[in-house]
């Protein structure tokens, strides 16, 4: 064999891994081609103005009599609606790029993985979509009503889009993102970094981690802020009940091995 030849380890190394990197190309346009075609059929029906205003219900409601949102750069009022539909769109399509994240990563995952992921992958969907709609039926009306009820007489209210459309995104992901508590609780105890006994002793020390972070994530009023602290609070119970019906990660792992080891024998 020469130098020149390549070395049989390293050729069967390149394949799986090519492989791999196809596989994941074609999941990527996957979600990819999903979330266009959510954006497609957003910009038909409803269409990007109307999911604007439908966003913007809920501060247009508690506004004065007459007063509108105004735009102050030219191009707004068509870029604002159009990241409000592609915002949509990725919402719309996110069970289909989680489907596809999983597909890719199942293969080299043990069974009681396989078995764990995919409900924390809904679970985690369904909570994300749970803080968002949270806050937009319930927390932005309380804020915009508790805001504009300290707002003197003589200020004609008059919010711009594109703040607008920064202070709801940064809500949602705020909200989204804190109802994700029980799912992180579920992959902390499976993956034994804590177990529930402690999750249970540290109960007191989140109370105030969910009201310091609610202080910094929300708007500087004591509305939004309990509206954040208190679901977190409540979400932590059911992570750490979440977490003792998961079962015990080295139980699990015991189980593979054992099985792993039946299959070889």
């Amino acid at each position: 064999m020469s130098d020149n030849d390549p070395k049989p380890g390293l050729e069967g190394a390149e394949q799986p891994f090519v492989a791999h990197l196809i596989e994941l190309r074609d999941r990527l346009i996957r979600a990819a081609l999903a979330i266009g075609l959510a954006f497609a059929i957003l910009a038909i029906y409803p269409g990007p103005a109307n999911l604007y205003d439908l966003l913007a219900a809920p501060l247009v409601a508690h506004l004065p009599k007459g007063a509108t949102l105004i735009a102050t750069s030219v191009i707004s009022p068509f870029m604002v609606p159009i990241k409000i539909t592609m915002m949509a769109a990725f919402l719309l399509a996110l069970p289909v790029v989680l489907y596809q994240i999983w597909s890719f990563v199942a293969p080299g995952l043990y069974t009681h993985e396989k078995k764990l992921v995919m409900p924390l992958i809904v679970s985690s969907t369904l909570l994300f979509f749970l803080g968002v709609a949270f806050c937009y039926f319930f927390v932005f009306g309380q804020v915009f009503a508790f805001i504009q009820s300290f707002a003197p007489k003589s200020i004609t209210a008059a919010p711009d889009i594109e703040a607008y459309l920064s202070f709801v995104l940064n809500m949602f992901l705020a909200f989204g993102a804190a109802f994700e508590v029980p799912v992180v609780l579920v992959i902390l105890a499976h993956m034994g970094i804590v177990s529930v006994d402690k999750l249970k002793d540290f109960r007191r020390y989140f109370i105030v981690i969910a009201f310091v972070i609610a202080a910094v994530v929300t708007p500087p009023d004591v509305v939004s802020q309990l509206a954040l602290a208190i679901p977190m609070c409540i979400l932590y119970e059911i992570g750490i009940w979440a977490a003792q019906m998961s079962g015990k990660p080295k139980e699990a792992s015991a189980a593979d091995a054992a099985s792993t080891t039946d299959h070889s024998s």
